[in-house]
C-alpha cells in the first residue's frame, strides 16, 4: 500500500475480489467497456494491475503491461465522481514510478483523439504524441482513431 499524499489515499494491487468494483466504474465509464475477461486475463497475467482507493473506497485503476524495457498503459480510469479531481495524474505518477524503478526505458500509452482532458494531462506530465492509430477504439458509431504517446523514462548517452 502506498500513501501520496492526500486524505486517506492509497495505491495498493488490483485484487480479484476488486473486479465487481472495477467493473461498474468500467461500465459508468466508457461506451464500449472492457470485459470483465479482459480484466480477470490481466490479473492472471504478468501485467500490473492497480487500485486507487480512498477511505478504502475503490476509486479507479491502472492495468500495466511490461515488455522487456517498456511499459504500457492499457487501461487507466477514474470512477466519474471522482473524475478531473487529481486521482488520475496521481494514480498516472504511481504507475510510471514503478516503471522506472523496473528500469523502463519508455512508456507507452494509446488515448481517444475526442478525449482532450486525458491528453492534456498527459501532455502536462511530460508524455510526447508520437503517431495516430487510425480506427484503433470500437465507438457507438464506428471507430475512432488513438493518439499513440510516449513518455522516454531515461535516456541512454554515448560516449
Amino acid at each position: 500500500m502506498t500513501d501520496i499524499g492526500q486524505r486517506d489515499l492509497e495505491i495498493r494491487e488490483f485484487l480479484e475480489s476488486d473486479l465487481d468494483q472495477v467493473m461498474a466504474i468500467e461500465l459508468e465509464s466508457y461506451p464500449i467497456p472492457w470485459s470483465r475477461s479482459l480484466f480477470e486475463l490481466s490479473l492472471k497475467s504478468a501485467d500490473e494491475c492497480w487500485v486507487i482507493c480512498e477511505g478504502g473506497a475503490l476509486c479507479g485503476y491502472a492495468i500495466i503491461s511490461n515488455v522487456l524495457d517498456e511499459a504500457h498503459l492499457l487501461n487507466i480510469c477514474i470512477s466519474q465522481k471522482r473524475a478531473r479531481k487529481g486521482y488520475g495524474r496521481n494514480l498516472l505518477r504511481y504507475v510510471i514510478a514503478r516503471a522506472i524503478a523496473r528500469e523502463a526505458a519508455m512508456f507507452f500509452l494509446e488515448v481517444r483523439v475526442s478525449n482532450s482532458a486525458a491528453i492534456d494531462m498527459y501532455f502536462s506530465e511530460g508524455f510526447n504524441e508520437v503517431g495516430v492509430r487510425p480506427n484503433y477504439y470500437p465507438a457507438k458509431k464506428g471507430r475512432e482513431d488513438a493518439l499513440l504517446m510516449t513518455l522516454e523514462l531515461k535516456v541512454d548517452q554515448f560516449v
